[in-house]
C-alpha cells in the first residue's frame, strides 16, 4: 500500500525510556548530539543518503505490485492523476523526497511494456519493489497475478504534450514562495525564481513536490527558471501569484531539437483544472541545451 514518507514507528515504551536515559547518562556531548542526529531524521522521516530517481540508460530489476490512487494526485502533490491514470509509486530510495516526481518510466512485465508517470511515493517499497496503478499493471501482467516480476527503466527525455507548467501552493504569497513545476518529463535539479525585482534566488525541493522560498520574493509576476538532471533549462516569465491553479507555457522543457527526444507540438495555453477558475496566463519560456548529464549519488 502506498503511503506518504513518514516516521518508522518508535518503541516509546517506559522500559526503552529507562535503558536510553541510562545509557545517556554516561554518554559524550559528541555522542548525545550523534543519537539525536538520528533520532530527529528516523522520526522526520528523512530521505536515505543515496536516493536518487532512476535516470540514465540503467535497468532496474524487481517486483511490481498495484494498487488505485482514485482522485489523488499521490505524494507529487499534483492536481490529480494523469489522464491514461498510467502511473507508479516508488520506494524512499528511488521517490529521493519527490526528485523523481514527474519523471516517467518505462516498465517490462510477462505481458508488455507501459510507460508510466512518477505520481506517489510507496511506503512498502523498498529498492527493488514499485506499486503501479492498476491500469498500468493490467498492461504489463495478468491482475490475478497479484505482484509480477518487471524490469524497469528512466525514460529520457519522454515525448510530451504543451510546456512547462506552475501551480503555486495555497497559502503561498509575496513573503512565501511555493510553486510545483509541472509536465517536465526528466527529474529536476533546480528551480530558481524572482520577482519584478531582485535577482533569482533558489528554491528548495520539499518533500510533497513543492520548491520553496522562505522570505518570499514579492507580488510577481514571476520569472522561473528550471533545470532537469541532463542540463536542460528553461526559463518562463509571467507567473501569476495565483495559488492552486495551473498556469501553463507554450514551449516544453526539452526542445525537440533535442537528440532522443520528439516531443509532439505544443498545445495552445488552457485554463486551470478548476472549471470555477479564470484562465492562468500563458507564460514565455526559452528551452536551452545544458550541460552533461547528472552523475550519480556519492555516498
Amino acid at each position: 500500500m502506498t503511503a506518504p514518507a513518514g516516521a518508522e514507528p518508535q518503541n516509546d515504551s517506559p522500559r526503552s525510556r529507562g535503558r536510553l536515559r541510562h545509557w545517556l547518562a554516561g554518554a559524550g556531548v559528541a555522542t548525545l548530539a550523534a543519537v539525536l542526529g538520528i533520532t530527529l531524521a528516523v522520526r522526520g522521516g528523512a530521505t536515505p543518503a543515496c536516493a536518487a530517481p532512476p535516470s540514465g540508460n540503467t535497468v532496474h530489476k524487481g517486483k511490481a505490485s498495484f494498487y488505485d490512487a482514485g482522485r489523488s494526485g499521490g505524494n507529487c502533490s499534483f492536481p490529480g492523476p494523469p489522464a491514461d491514470r498510467l502511473y507508479v509509486a516508488l520506494g524512499a530510495s528511488q521517490y529521493a523526497g519527490s526528485a523523481a516526481c514527474g519523471s516517467y518510466l518505462q516498465v517490462t512485465g510477462p505481458k508488455g511494456t507501459v510507460r508510466v508517470m512518477v505520481m506517489d511515493h510507496c511506503g512498502g517499497c523498498g529498492t527493488s519493489k514499485i506499486d503501479l496503478s492498476t491500469e498500468a499493471f493490467t498492461k504489463i501482467a495478468d491482475r490475478s497475478q497479484g505482484i509480477a516480476s518487471v524490469t524497469y527503466r528512466a525514460v529520457v527525455n519522454p515525448p510530451l504534450t504543451g510546456g512547462l507548467t506552475f501551480r503555486l501552493k495555497g497559502g503561498a504569497s509575496r513573503y512565501w514562495f511555493a510553486v510545483q513545476v509541472g509536465n517536465h518529463g526528466n527529474p529536476l535539479r533546480s528551480v530558481e525564481a524572482k520577482g519584478a525585482s531582485g535577482g533569482f534566488r533558489k528554491a528548495a525541493r520539499q518533500s510533497d513536490n513543492y520548491w520553496t522560498i522562505d522570505g518570499g520574493i514579492g507580488p510577481g509576476p514571476f520569472t522561473i527558471t528550471v533545470t532537469d538532471g541532463y542540463g536542460h533549462q528553461a526559463t518562463a516569465t509571467g507567473i501569476k501569484l495565483v495559488t492552486k491553479q495551473v498556469q501553463r507555457t507554450s514551449v516544453p522543457l526539452v526542445s525537440p531539437a533535442t537528440p532522443s527526444s520528439s516531443p509532439s507540438p505544443p498545445a495552445p495555453p488552457s485554463p486551470s483544472v478548476s472549471p470555477s477558475a479564470s484562465p492562468a496566463p500563458t507564460a514565455t519560456v526559452e528551452a536551452l541545451a545544458g550541460p552533461a548529464p547528472l552523475g550519480s549519488p556519492r555516498c
